[in-house]
């Protein structure tokens, strides 16, 4: 880098010029940004090489794809059988059919149940007119549904004081406005039941109703916080550096950094997720920081007697390679996330990158260039101040074995925390309480009248109609009794038990009969019969698929966790494996286990791109600090900020998800920034003003501290606005981020220069 700052003339000589592009440019990408839309679809998390979302697509195409409604009800007077709350059932049932792109609607009062005349079999739907029942045919459904398998956990809970009513949907998948037309028919719909029936309550779930919640956070949260970050900038730059001036071109290169980044993810055809969704607020953060280190030199060098125009060009010399490396290992850190198996984080890391890269650009060119114009106060600080930095300094020279001693010993046990931590997730806590179908949700759950998760398993007999063979319906009826007897399971659908209802039917309603038919043509029969009788959109292609080759068994759990759902499908395939013919060996499928798995697997890939990240960003670090020796040391504060981050999470919390391989990539990229800036001054009064080591590092605290101080407090308001997203992911991701910039702060103030002065003194 020239000493000389004459090569930095021309920004001030051509800033209306430089001013001019810098906003047509701004104003070209931003024309992308009405291409920006939001994706309802949870699926966008799963890549397209996810083994259990080929499972599920598979299952989906054997049989028909799980989108589902799921309206409960709970009469205030605290029981389901009564005329007035069957005959709501009946009437809210029969309008579902209506709701857009409903292909099947399930209640306890439509339930198809079969009676035996002769040889005749009649299927019929259990509740015709609720109004005119008796009591003792009130009983005698009381009795049918209560003891039905089918019912109990899926439809109604095993007290019978709340119901629900299952809706499957067919959707073309044409048009976004689907989901949220859908779900705004069902809303419209149930706030009409309300008034009508003001002596029930209502609650919506389902996979539909969610898909539209998470389009809904990204909204909000595009909504909430990226207003907050910038009155956080307006606020906090203004006060930290004194200066309206220094917020006001602050906020135009954060804005047009956002701006560069999200016009080229609508120019690229990109949609919004709730991950994508906080990307503005990243931006603005780390954009931050080059516009702070360059304002705050600019700002010294004039209170020491230099010209604006010379301060200026002086702040763009010594700050120019520290900006640019931390802007591209920050990028590189953040493009790491492309090897992450989440679609969204991808997309995520790649805007950010994009952003961060804009964000530096407009810092060395943009910002000069307004600076040039406005005018700048410059208020000279009071001695108190300064003294405090080389009182700070002194006090880290003065005790650096001690510091550096005891910081590691601090560090060693806040890192034992990791061993503390669990790899969980929880699809339904990706959503605060302050969504009401999380506790609509949670509160369907704990009243058992339907599982929050499932596992859907497509197994198949081998051959076309094998599904009819005694062999495959008692595997089948072992396979179902295994995974009743698991833990956590609350009940399990399968075809075996539709065959048994029917042998008992058809035998006289004798119990001794319920139990698979004893012959493949009996069964065939017998399944024919029990089809024919079946109404349109109530018939068994959500069971068994077209050549009767497979057939779909459903796991409904209680609540539990991911690990737990990973551990049930890894026994049940182990059990199979033993007990069935390897053509009903199958793996788990459904929304709940691909996101069991998401977290494990996303860990597992993005191994791979944060190693290749920190090769990229060590080498980056020597090349740009001239020395193997500090580019290694330089590692220590880059690399122990994120490992006592998650040290303290494993002690607070205990449990980390989706969200932790995105914030080592996060925080790896991030925290650099400050080990860099201090090290460049180091070593600048090292080699060029020939100090020792421990002058150098009070040098480095009284040209730089500020800076690293001012953008550390900037970088932590700016993720900790993440804690304010309605999505755990985001809100996790924001807080250990956080927790890992004070650790960066403090490990670069009280054990980097501890450990440069030791590494230096022992030459």
């Amino acid at each position: 880098m020239a000493s000389s700052t004459d090569q930095f003339y021309a920004i001030i000589r051509f800033r209306w010029l430089i001013i001019f592009i810098s906003v047509l440019f701004s104003v070209v990408m931003a024309v992308g940004m009405q291409n920006l839309a939001f994706n309802p679809d949870s699926r966008v998390f799963f890549s397209k090489q996810n083994p259990q979302l080929v499972a599920m697509e598979e299952l989906e195409n054997s049989f028909v794809k799980n989108e589902n409604i799921y309206i409960a009800l709970r009469p205030k007077q605290g029981d389901v059988f009564n005329t007035k709350t069957l005959a709501l059932v009946k009437s809210l049932s029969e309008a579902c059919w209506q709701i857009p792109y409903s292909s099947r609607v399930d209640s306890i009062t439509n339930f198809q149940h079969m009676t035996v005349m002769g040889d005749d079999l009649s299927v019929d739907d259990l509740v015709t007119d609720a109004e005119d029942l008796s009591q003792q045919e009130i009983d005698e459904i009381r009795h049918v549904v209560l003891n039905e398998h089918a019912l109990v956990h899926h439809l109604i809970n095993p007290s019978g004081t709340i119901t629900g009513i299952n809706i499957n949907l067919l959707k073309p998948g044409k048009s976004l406005s689907e989901v949220p037309t859908t779900v705004a028919y069902v809303r419209n719909m149930l706030d009409e039941f309300r008034s009508v029936y003001p002596q029930h309550d209502f609650y919506l779930t389902g996979s539909v109703p969610f898909d539209q919640v998470f389009s809904q956070v990204s909204q909000d949260d595009s909504a909430t916080l990226v207003p907050l970050m910038y009155l956080i900038i307006i606020v906090g730059v203004g006060l930290l550096l004194r200066s309206f001036s220094a917020s006001f071109v602050t906020l135009i290169v954060i804005g047009m950094s956002t701006v560069v980044a999200m016009g080229m993810m609508g120019h690229m055809g990109m949609m919004i997720t709730s991950p994508t969704a906080v990307a503005p607020v990243i931006i603005m953060t780390l954009a931050i920081a080059d516009s702070v280190h360059i304002l705050a030199t600019m700002f010294n060098e004039m209170r020491r007697g230099l010209d604006k125009y010379a301060a200026i060009q002086e702040a763009l010399r010594i700050n120019l390679k520290p900006v640019f490396v931390t802007s591209l290992t920050t990028a590189i850190g953040f493009l790491s996330m492309n090897s992450s198996d989440v679609p969204p984080f991808r997309e995520l890391g790649n805007v950010v990158a994009v952003g961060v890269l804009a964000a530096f650009v407009f810092s060395v060119v943009l910002l000069p260039a307004i600076i040039a114009v406005l005018p700048i106060p410059i208020t000279v600080p009071k001695q108190e101040k300064e003294s405090l930095r080389d009182r700070f300094a002194e006090f880290v020279i003065n005790n650096r074995k001690r510091l550096l001693f005891g910081s590691s010993i601090v560090m060693l046990l806040i890192m034992l925390g990791t061993f503390r931590i669990e790899l969980n997730d929880n699809f339904i806590e990706y959503l605060d309480e302050s969504y009401q179908i999380r506790l609509d949700t949670e509160l369907i759950a704990s009243e058992q009248v339907t599982g929050l998760d499932i596992i859907e398993y497509s197994v198949s007999s081998g051959r076309s109609g094998g599904i009819s063979t005694p062999e495959y319906l008692e595997g089948l009826d072992k396979l179902g009794k295994w995974f009743e007897q698991q833990p956590d399971v609350m009940t399990v659908a399968t075809f075996a038990d539709i065959m048994k209802r029917l042998n008992q039917k058809m035998n006289g309603d004798d119990p001794d009969y319920y139990l698979p038919p004893d012959s493949a043509e009996l069964a065939a029969q017998y399944l024919l019969l029990y089809e024919l009788s079946l109404p349109y959109g109530l018939d068994l292609n959500n069971r068994i698929d077209i050549d009767k080759s497979k057939t779909r068994l459903t796991v409904i759990m209680k609540r539990t966790s991911a690990k737990k759902l990973r551990q049930l499908d890894e026994r049940a395939r182990d059990w199979m494996q033993q007990n069935l013919p390897a053509s009903m060996y199958s793996y788990g499928s459904g929304l709940s286990v691909v996101f069991a798995h998401i977290s494990k697997r996303n860990i597992d890939t993005m191994l791979i791109g944060i190693s290749i990240a920190l090769v990229l960003i060590s080498l980056i670090l020597i090349v740009a600090l001239g020395s193997v020796k500090y580019g290694l040391l330089s590692l220590v504060p880059n690399l122990f900020p994120a490992i006592l981050a998650f040290g303290v999470w494993g002690y607070l919390q205990g449990q980390v998800g989706l969200a932790v391989a995105v914030v080592a990539a996060i925080s790896i990229g991030v925290v650099v920034d400050d080990t860099v800036h201090f090290l460049t001054k180091y070593l600048l009064a090292r080699k060029e003003k020939n100090m020792s080591p421990a002058q150098a590092v009070k040098y480095s605290f009284n040209t730089v501290g500020t800076a690293i101080v001012i953008t550390s407090i900037a970088l932590a308001a700016g993720f900790a606005v993440l804690a304010f997203s309605g999505f755990y992911v985001n809100f996790s991701m924001g807080v250990l981020t956080v927790i890992a910039i004070v650790f960066a702060l403090l490990t670069d103030f009280l054990f980097l220069p501890p450990l440069l002065i030791a590494a230096d003194e022992e030459e």
